[in-house]
């Protein structure tokens, strides 16, 4: 089990100035603007085409701004999950391999994983619960399985900043609730958690602040004063 800790050093705020996406003639988002705290735990959520995918791709720097700018105190310890649907299944990995990718700045061009990196990537898969299937293929992982692997790999990215898209879509309720108390255990290390979500009761339980979007801000506080602006 991966024991808990602060993690020290790092400004995990991030700061939306104004920001607008287009994809083509389309609008994605349409001027943005606030701020996920340092360690803060946000949910964001919308209708399908609300832009809040489009809002994490902005976040990581993964899509151009038509207009705007995000701040992020540390760029470069931050971790980006997208949805279950974009991760390629047929790449020749193992489990081990898979999670150990989350280390990749020990490992360098053409260098294998050293015994640290490993040891870690093996108490990271116990953390989420695939301790005994560290050999399997990634295409014999079920979707459960599969997206606790990935958290475990955001597990040894040990980032300030961590984004995911739809990370609860298509898993088992027990890999839900091991996802879940992921999230917690980074909020309670001080990291900004930003997660898509879609189940509302879920939202309520966990987080403490909610982003609604439709193209443009709807509401962004606390969530139970936020949700309402769902329905408006």
């Amino acid at each position: 089990m991966v024991s808990l800790r602060r993690i020290e050093g790092a400004d995990g705020r991030v700061v939306l100035r104004d920001v607008s996406v287009r994809y083509g003639r389309r609008l994605a988002l349409e001027a943005v603007s606030g701020e996920f705290p340092s360690g803060s735990m946000t949910a964001v959520v919308g209708a399908n085409g609300a832009g809040k995918s489009t809002l994490l791709m902005a976040i990581a720097g993964i899509v151009p701004l038509t207009r705007g700018s995000v701040t992020c105190g540390t760029r470069q310890r931050l971790a980006y999950l997208p949805q279950h649907a974009a991760i390629d299944r047929e790449y020749p990995l193992t489990l081990a391999e898979l999670i150990a990718l989350g280390g990749w700045r020990e490992l360098g061009p053409f260098r294998a994983a050293g015994a640290s990196l490993r040891a870690r990537a093996a108490a990271a898969a116990e953390t989420v619960g695939l301790a005994t299937k560290l050999a399997l293929s990634v295409r014999e992982l079920s979707a459960g399985e599969l997206q606790r692997a990935l958290f475990a790999r955001l597990i040894l990215q040990d980032a300030a900043v961590i984004l995911l898209d739809e990370p609860l879509a298509a898993v088992d309720a027990p890999t839900v609730s091991v996802l879940l108390e992921q999230m917690m255990r980074w909020h309670e290390e001080g990291r900004t958690v930003i997660a898509v979500l879609h189940d509302l009761a879920r939202v309520r339980a966990h987080f403490p602040s909610t982003l609604v979007l439709a193209r443009r801000c709807l509401a962004w506080g606390k969530t139970e004063a936020a949700l309402p602006a769902l329905a408006a």
